[in-house]
């Protein structure tokens, strides 16, 4: 009795031993995940690393900035597993194997120094499209008075000068190319908001998490909002003003009150259908578990429908 009792706990033990362990590694993640890209998705990105580590202590995730364009070169070459692009993908990038994941969603916003002396008329005034263009675009408006504001002073531009997500948007807004972009050139999103704000006759872009401080909401880096006026009547209306707060902000461009482009879809890129454990891993968390950090982090959700479908590329 006493053997059958030993040979049964004995079973047993071995049957528990040979499950546990399938569960284990059924849960647990390991690997490298080498990341690059658009300054508009690094923040969020590292976020997301973050907590993804805290849960998969094993996977080592390497990010770089350094805009969009490296970001696709970097993943169509094989460089790193991820592009982060925050641009639409080309035809010849298709082509080349770029597989798109759509992970979040945020805007280019036209920018001036906060030190502006215009700032107070451009608040009331708005800027029209056709303005914008003549600004970035043409180069037909060099004063800030082709503006309708008392001042002869010139109106210095400022764009980027890596390939840029959100120099390729902003210039998408008026139908254009990045190449089609006048202005003095400056590296990266930090860059471009660090040369207007120090210039207060100065205008460029910037995506949102430039611009704004994401535990007060409010314009911060010494740069403020560009107002656009929407409706080209000559005035900046009380529906068109949402820039004082990124939750105002977001709201006109999850509802589409801020046009799109300059409003876009953020990307991870991979090239062909991601295999990689890790990286398939860490995209699952990112379009699930993940979406938590979005709006605090001064980005737009997806709505679920498109969630669903992007994570589809993935399983």
């Amino acid at each position: 009795m006493k053997t059958h009792k030993k040979v049964l706990l004995t079973l047993v033990a071995l049957i528990i031993a040979n499950i546990t362990p399938a569960k284990v590694s059924a849960q647990e993640v390991s690997g490298n995940i080498s990341i690059s890209g658009a300054f508009a998705l690094y923040p969020i990105t590292v976020k997301w690393a973050e907590e993804f580590k805290k849960k998969n202590p094993k996977v080592k995730i390497d990010i770089q900035a350094g805009g969009a364009g490296k970001g696709i070169t970097d993943v169509l070459s094989k460089v790193t597993d991820i592009g982060l692009v925050s641009r639409e993908i080309n035809a010849a990038e298709y082509k080349k194997g770029a597989y798109p994941i759509a992970v979040t969603k945020d805007a280019v916003i036209p920018t001036i120094s906060a030190s502006s002396p215009f700032k107070t008329v451009l608040y009331q005034k708005g800027i029209k499209k056709e303005t914008f263009n003549n600004i970035f675009i043409t180069g037909k408006y060099k004063t800030w008075n082709t503006l309708g504001i008392k001042s002869a002073a010139p109106i210095h531009v400022y764009t980027r000068s890596d390939a840029a997500g959100a120099a390729e948007t902003w210039a998408a807004y008026f139908g254009k190319k990045q190449e089609d972009l006048q202005g003095v050139a400056v590296f990266g999103d930090p860059g471009l908001a660090q040369a207007v704000q120090r210039d207060p006759s100065g205008i460029g872009f910037n995506n949102i998490v430039y611009i704004y401080d994401t535990k007060t909401n409010k314009p911060t880096n010494g740069i403020v909002p560009a107002p656009i006026d929407l409706n080209n009547n000559g005035k900046l209306d009380p529906d068109e003003n949402f820039y004082g707060d990124t939750n105002k902000l977001i709201a006109a461009i999850a509802s589409g009150k801020y046009p799109s482009p300059p409003a876009r879809d953020l990307y991870f890129v991979t090239t062909g259908k991601p295999k990689n454990a890790a990286v398939k891993a860490f995209l699952k968390y990112i379009l699930t578990e993940g979406q938590k950090y979005v709006s605090e982090a001064g980005y737009i959700k997806l709505s679920q429908e498109k969630l669903k479908k992007e994570l589809g590329k993935v399983n």
